[in-house]
């Protein structure tokens, strides 16, 4: 979690996975020295001020996810100095969408586990779901045909989480996929290669949309140019933040690219909301099944028919910490960015 306050006493909050990466070193080291006392009008000078600073650190990786996620704080501190919801500053309102189920976890799974859930969340109004790959492909196989038996008529999607390096291995299993109408494929290869992940939807019969994780330096330029994806994955927690977010947007609708958002619904959906982006599904996981467990108990969506209402309104990002369940947690903050949190943020 990362915190901005401001001299007029406000604060700003946001909060990311580290995937094992030095983020709060980054933070302290190479972006509070930037940030520190500086005066803004706009979060996204002070984003490109800090990052002229090391560009070698903070243009990808753990240096765009630390530089990411101060980011956002600031915008969310912005939106609480002026008594607005962080959709509004930007420009936007709060809009209904589809919304996509993370299934199938944890990815070892039964396939008639993996039935019972999905047919569980289409009896709660669920209609979009998507499930990982599993260590075995078999079981991968059979998890799939149940997910597609209970899903009915819904939309499934496919993550394989950039666990194959062989462009010849993913065709082959996918192609094994064919019969279940699936909505796209995910993060087929590791990152880095564009041109693999072209030669790959060249060859298979279902979308392939790529991006989870990723952000800066060649993102998204690389996979656009290279006429990859048919959907660009987008992640407010490592591309930028809401002004590396603005920009990904705008070249991925410059391209003709739809996008849509890994996790994070309680930024994601307040912040494309407030883009203008049309249409594009936001990502919840299943409480309780370990997909995003720091979501799990904040404000979870209403939904009808697959469609998910807006979150409830509030100041910045509105309130995205639960004491609760941080108090279970084992917390590292010698900096306290835990103390004293305002209630507009806290469930």
């Amino acid at each position: 979690m990362v915190r901005v306050d401001t001299v007029d006493g406000y604060s700003g909050f946001a909060y990311g996975l580290t995937r094992d990466g030095p983020i709060s070193e980054v933070i302290s080291r190479s972006v509070t020295p930037i940030y520190k006392g500086m005066i803004f009008e706009n979060p996204a000078d002070a984003f490109y001020r800090c990052k002229l600073t090391s560009h070698a650190v903070l243009s990808a990786g753990t240096g765009m996810r630390a530089l990411s996620l101060v980011d956002m704080a600031a915008w969310d501190a912005l939106s609480r100095v002026r008594g607005q919801s962080i959709t509004n500053l930007l420009g936007g309102e709060p809009t209904p969408r589809y919304a996509t189920s993370i299934i199938g976890y944890p990815p070892g799974m039964s396939a008639q586990g993996i039935y019972d859930e999905v047919d569980g969340l289409h009896d709660a109004g669920w209609r979009r779901f998507k499930a990982p790959i599993s260590p075995d492909l078999e079981l991968t196989l059979s998890r799939m045909k149940s997910a597609r038996d209970a899903a009915r008529e819904g939309w499934l999607g496919f993550d394989f989480n950039y666990s194959m390096s062989d462009v010849t291995d993913v065709v082959d299993f996918a192609a094994r996929l064919d019969d279940l109408n699936l909505g796209w494929i995910e993060d087929p290869y590791p990152p880095g290669d564009a041109s693999a992940v072209a030669a790959i939807r060249s060859q298979v019969s279902m979308p392939v949309a790529v991006g989870d994780d990723q952000g800066g330096s060649y993102y998204p330029e690389a996979l656009l140019s290279a006429n990859a994806i048919d959907v660009l994955r987008v992640d407010i927690t490592a591309n930028g933040g809401v002004t590396g977010l603005a920009k990904v947007v705008a070249q991925a609708s410059n391209a003709g690219i739809p996008i849509s958002p890994h996790m994070f619904p309680h930024f994601h959906t307040r912040v494309l909301d407030g883009l203008g982006v049309a249409d594009y599904p936001a990502e919840w996981g299943v409480p309780g099944a370990g997909v995003h467990p720091m979501d799990d108990e904040l404000e979870q969506p209403v939904l009808s028919d697959g469609v998910m209402e807006p979150l409830a309104p509030g100041e910045g990002f509105g309130r995205v910490v639960n004491m609760g369940w941080v108090s279970r947690q084992s917390v590292f903050d010698p900096l306290e960015v835990l103390r004293e949190i305002p209630k507009g943020v806290c469930v």
